[in-house]
């Protein structure tokens, strides 16, 4: 028998399915993604990471980002939900004010997981996936606790604290955290608030501002240290240690006569990495983005599919109205000694970054 070229085609296609061709991802629909802003390195990846995690799982991202601004990120909230998206995944900018737009969510049948921030004063929040806040803040303060030899050294050292924002609940896990390891060497004397600002109320920074950050450091140090020395800078976020080391930089520090003192940050951004390298910060907390990402869309598709998403605390995170089910991941220390196995090991950079 005489095969056409018609027939062939049609064998070629048969032995395909027969044999396991890859068949193209289903469509499972649209999930709305809503992150803060683009000025962070951080975020950037976040929403990358998402948008694949979530097409790893066959659905569709509208990922959106509202430039800091809270109308902003309402509006595109509310035009997800128009839209009728399957779930919302929200990192929140005011965790505080999404709740009329969740309800309209929750009226459309649309579940909402709020991403690494908290979402407040709203019963319809279904879960959160974020990292364990409070150890973000013991790991920052362990780094100081660590290079001042707090546990050994009689001291005393002198140590500035910076908070996050105060509309981000997260920054006062963070707060907390750190605080549970540097209040005890404050009250026995051996740390020194020169200012005697500690509290959230006194050291937030609004927006996570490197500028505002740099600002009030800069004021702290013509305040407090014009004949004194920085030991240390509790800072919550490398964006802020940033602003922190030019404040200092502008007063001489960073010289053999004046060493930068020890400086926390969080996030691993590439320019705080570099600055880690070159001695003026000291450590970073590195939250893999790519896993948080698997675990939110791990939820997505549990809701979505009638299971149940994987949970591991119950018990913490109170948004003022229920405590929401979620899943806290384990932040990791980066300084000069494990940068390299920390994140370029691990395929998060590529090395040339550092060049």
């Amino acid at each position: 028998m005489k095969f056409t070229p018609k027939m062939l085609s049609l064998v070629a296609a048969t032995a395909a399915l027969l044999f396991g061709a890859p068949a193209q991802a289903q469509d499972k629909g649209t999930i709305g993604v809503s992150m803060p802003t683009k000025s962070s390195a951080r975020w950037i990846s976040d929403g990358d990471s998402m948008v694949k995690s979530l097409k790893d799982k066959g659905y569709k991202a509208d990922l959106q980002y509202a430039d800091d601004d809270i109308p902003n990120q309402l509006a595109q909230v509310e035009n997800m939900i128009t839209k009728k998206v399957k779930v919302l995944v929200i990192a929140a900018i005011d965790g505080t004010t999404l709740s009329n737009a969740l309800q309209k969510a929750a009226d459309s049948g649309i579940k909402v997981i709020a991403y690494d921030r908290l979402i407040k004063g709203s019963k319809n929040v279904d879960y959160y996936a974020t990292f364990d806040n409070f150890q973000v803040g013991v790991l920052q303060a362990q780094s100081i606790e660590k290079v001042l030899k707090l546990k050994e050294a009689k001291g005393p050292f002198n140590v500035e604290l910076f908070g996050g924002s105060p509309d981000d609940n997260n920054a006062f896990f963070f707060y907390d955290g750190a605080m549970s390891v540097l209040k005890p060497h404050i009250d026995s004397g051996k740390l020194v608030v020169q200012s005697r600002q500690i509290g959230m109320d006194k050291v937030s920074t609004l927006r996570w501002e490197a500028s505002v950050a740099q600002a009030r450091m800069e004021n702290l140090l013509s305040a407090f240290y014009t004949r004194k020395h920085v030991d240390a800078v509790l800072s919550p976020y490398d964006g802020l240690s940033i602003g922190i080391i030019a404040a200092l930089r502008g007063v001489g520090y960073g010289s053999k006569e004046m060493p930068m003192p020890v400086i926390s940050g969080q996030d691993a951004e590439v320019p705080s990495v570099k600055s880690i390298v070159n001695h003026e910060q000291y450590s970073t907390i590195f939250k893999d983005t790519r896993d948080l990402a698997k675990i939110a869309a791990g939820m997505v598709d549990a809701v979505l599919s009638g299971g149940q998403p994987e949970i591991n605390d119950t018990k913490t995170y109170n948004n003022g109205v229920k405590v929401v089910p979620s899943y806290l991941l384990k932040p990791v220390t980066v300084d000069l000694d494990n940068w390299k196995t920390a994140l370029i090991d691990t395929g998060y950079y590529k090395a040339e970054q550092f060049k």
